[in-house]
């Protein structure tokens, strides 16, 4: 019988850091605020996630180009882009713990307990001030003022200033897009919530050019794939609203926006975005650059200024949503009394995500099954990630596997050596097939995804 947790954030941060999926950045030197690390399991769980993205955005369609730009951009980029000016958040700070916070965060309510003052009583806060979140570094021997550049704030500009490039070297025609996946950084005011808001985060997004007068049915194409791509990543779509943003909240350089909120344990937050920036990058560029930034059509001879739809998705805040929506504890029961024996935990992650595809598992350590074991994990990792565990009980094997969301488990016994077989189990169904040894990859080929 599944039961829900009101403390299901505490149980998936427990999960991750126990299993190898995320630890604290630089724990041992006391870490580092808000700062992560992904561990063996968790970079295959954010490298899957990325495969399938790009897969379904680029390609499998040809209306997309791919790029990976530099983090580090000429400061002249952020100047024309309005980041240096308008890239901020209002900041308010305690007068008496000295503690700051984003004063379009603050409850209403600041008796609750959680914003009292580390110095005792209420927080008094000086009044609101605009924090530009640009990360500033130095280029050079010499830290001065002319070698002042920024860790980029998001993936978008460079599809912007690369724009020309592309569509003189690599032959696409409007409507195209250019997708791109990477780091950015946001010097935040208040990061928390494990991964939900971080300094250094990973977007995947994508710059969607089109002419005007198709800008909104190319909005509703996009909004669309973002549904399709919820679904394909197997999200509780119970917790997944969409929201339209109103004029007064929207950027100042979009006409329209939607974004898509997740239901997490702390709350309804944004977890993707749609936004629709008709041609002021584009505009904003080729000003700032003297650079005609303008497409011609090669049919019509007609001369504009793209504009864009920008659909952009989160890799940390998928990762945090997907743990969420697959985390399951399912009550054991056994006994005259059918008793609680104990509670057992599954990540039902989709197949496609999932950082271990099968687990080789031998009955015992004995060389007559550890060597038959080995040679079907090495046959069965050139196509798939693959663990081979032989310490332990074969129960706690099989519920590590389930804790860390693989989708079968394969058992070599002592009947082995004489139908030259094995018994496959299936994470969801619990079922079980004995497979011929020989005709195991035929036999993943059809469950999984090379």
């Amino acid at each position: 019988m599944k039961k829900q947790q009101p403390d299901l954030m505490d149980k998936v941060i427990s999960l991750a850091k126990r299993r190898g999926f995320i630890f604290p950045g630089s724990e041992i030197y006391g870490g580092l605020a808000n700062s992560w690390d992904y561990g063996p399991l968790g970079v295959e769980l954010k490298n899957n996630i990325k495969k399938l993205w790009w897969k379904m955005f680029v390609q499998q369609r040809f209306d997309m180009a791919g790029l990976d730009a530099a983090i580090i951009m000429n400061p002249k980029v952020w100047e024309a882009s309005g980041h240096l000016k308008n890239f901020s958040d209002p900041l308010v700070e305690c007068k008496k713990c000295h503690e700051r916070f984003r004063a379009d965060s603050l409850p209403t309510d600041q008796e609750d307990s959680f914003w009292k003052c580390q110095k005792g009583g209420k927080h008094e806060f000086t009044e609101a001030r605009q924090f530009n979140m640009m990360l500033k570094t130095y280029l050079g021997p010499v830290e001065s003022e002319g070698s002042v550049v920024y860790l980029r704030p998001e993936t978008a500009q460079a599809m912007f200033v690369d724009f020309k490039q592309i569509i003189d070297n690599y032959q696409v025609k409007i409507p195209f897009g250019v997708a791109q996946i990477g780091k950015a950084f946001r010097n935040e005011i208040t990061p928390g919530n494990f991964i939900f808001r971080t300094r250094e985060f990973e977007q995947m997004e994508i710059e969607y050019f089109v002419h005007p007068k198709d800008a909104e049915k190319y909005f509703e194409h996009w909004l669309g794939e973002q549904k399709r791509w919820v679904t394909a990543i197997g999200l509780d779509e119970s917790k997944v609203k969409y929201v339209e943003i109103s004029d007064e909240d929207r950027a100042f350089y979009s006409k329209r926006s939607v974004d898509t909120e997740f239901v997490y344990p702390f709350g309804q937050k944004e977890l993707y975005g749609i936004a629709y920036r008709t041609d002021y990058d584009l505009s904003r560029h080729e000003q700032a650059s003297g650079k005609n930034l303008k497409y011609k059509d090669p049919v019509s001879g007609e001369e504009y200024t793209p504009h864009v739809i920008e659909p952009t998705w989160g890799v940390d805040r998928t990762i945090l949503a997907v743990l969420l929506s697959s985390y399951t504890e399912t009550e054991a029961r056994s006994g005259k009394d059918d008793a609680v024996h104990e509670t057992e935990v599954t990540l039902k992650l989709p197949k496609e995500l999932a950082p271990i595809k099968v687990a080789i598992l031998p009955l015992s350590k004995k060389d007559e099954l550890t060597i038959v074991s080995m040679d079907i994990a090495k046959k069965l990792a050139k196509h798939w990630m693959v663990e081979h565990h032989t310490s332990g009980s074969i129960g706690k094997r099989y519920r590590r596997q389930d804790e860390i969301g693989t989708p079968y488990c394969l058992t070599v016994d002592f009947e082995t050596a004489n139908d030259k077989s094995v018994t496959v189990r299936d994470r969801d169904t619990m079922q079980q097939e004995r497979i011929k040894i020989d005709e195991l990859v035929k036999y993943f080929v059809k469950k999984l995804i090379i």
